[in-house]
């Protein structure tokens, strides 16, 4: 069975050409997730899932780009997963004309643990909540975590990350949904150091194609700052792979890969890399 959710468009979700900002569609996800489980284990111990689990991994596909508007889009979300300590969430964003056919913005795995936030551990599945997943279940492949090289130093590599009071859930933690706004910035920080003005200088601009995002520990509330570096780790012919890690010192919090493509500003179409971009993979 799939759950739909309506989601509630804002002015402040559109990034700078006006279509809703990649970190903004993850928010989304998360209200569909929190609207799944309250609706299919009201008055359970089960509806716990809704606010006592934390994501673990995201993978989000964004097909094409959405723009504000007054009616809500549709989230259709259903679990492709069910493991002994984890479940995996998949999502669509999409609109439905009335001969049935879909316009598709987004498609998006989530692998979600349930959490002891008092003792900060995760915990396998109860019976009662395995019960209500697999009404939801409609079996996929199983999601791979990522795999990244070694990090490579550059200039403008380095963001510091100050997590602000508003970044931070009701458990203490930061919500899943920032490490996307981190890496964001990070990647911002690398171009505009690295490669200042290189895509709009020739009529060109960057957009998020794809992001998967590995969360392995927490990151929670203090004045100092954690570390996001970022580094190209490839560019093809129209793309250009970003590798990240958030770091406390020495131990990851979060990996995350990022494809951008290089789109023609004027025809709206995928175009070859700048040059400035090439010189990015490596620190070369």
């Amino acid at each position: 069975m799939r759950h739909v959710y309506r989601c509630p468009l804002r002015w402040a979700d559109l990034d700078l050409l006006g279509h809703v900002n990649n970190v903004t569609y993850v928010d989304y996800l998360q209200e569909a997730r929190v609207d799944l489980f309250r609706t299919h284990a009201p008055d359970t111990r089960a509806a716990d899932l809704a606010e006592g689990a934390v994501v673990v991994r995201h993978e989000v596909t964004y097909v094409s780009s959405l723009t504000f508007r007054l009616e809500p889009v549709s989230i259709e979300c259903w679990v492709s997963e069910i493991r002994a300590a984890s479940f995996t969430v998949d999502s669509e964003i999409f609109d439905e004309d009335e001969h049935g056919v879909r316009t598709v913005y987004l498609r998006a795995r989530t692998v979600l643990t349930p959490y002891v936030f008092s003792e900060e551990r995760p915990r396998r599945l109860r019976a009662d909540e395995v019960a209500v997943l697999e009404t939801l279940l409609e079996p996929g492949e199983p999601v791979a975590p990522l795999q990244l090289g070694e990090p490579v130093e550059v200039e403008g590599g380095h963001y510091p990350v100050h997590v602000r009071f508003s970044d931070v859930d009701v458990y203490g933690h930061v919500n899943n949904v920032m490490p996307f706004e981190y890496l964001q910035e990070g990647r911002i920080v690398l171009m505009t150091s690295m490669a200042p003005g290189a895509a709009a200088a020739q009529g060109l601009h960057l957009v998020v194609a794809h992001t998967a995002v590995d969360y392995l520990r927490p990151i929670l509330l203090r004045p100092e700052p954690y570390d996001c570096q970022t580094w190209v780790s490839r560019v093809g012919r129209t793309s250009v792979l970003f590798d990240s890690v958030i770091s406390d010192g020495d131990e990851v919090l979060v990996r995350g890969r990022v494809v951008g493509v290089v789109i023609d500003s004027a025809t709206g179409v995928p175009t070859e890399v700048p040059a400035a971009y090439r010189d990015l993979v490596g620190g070369a």
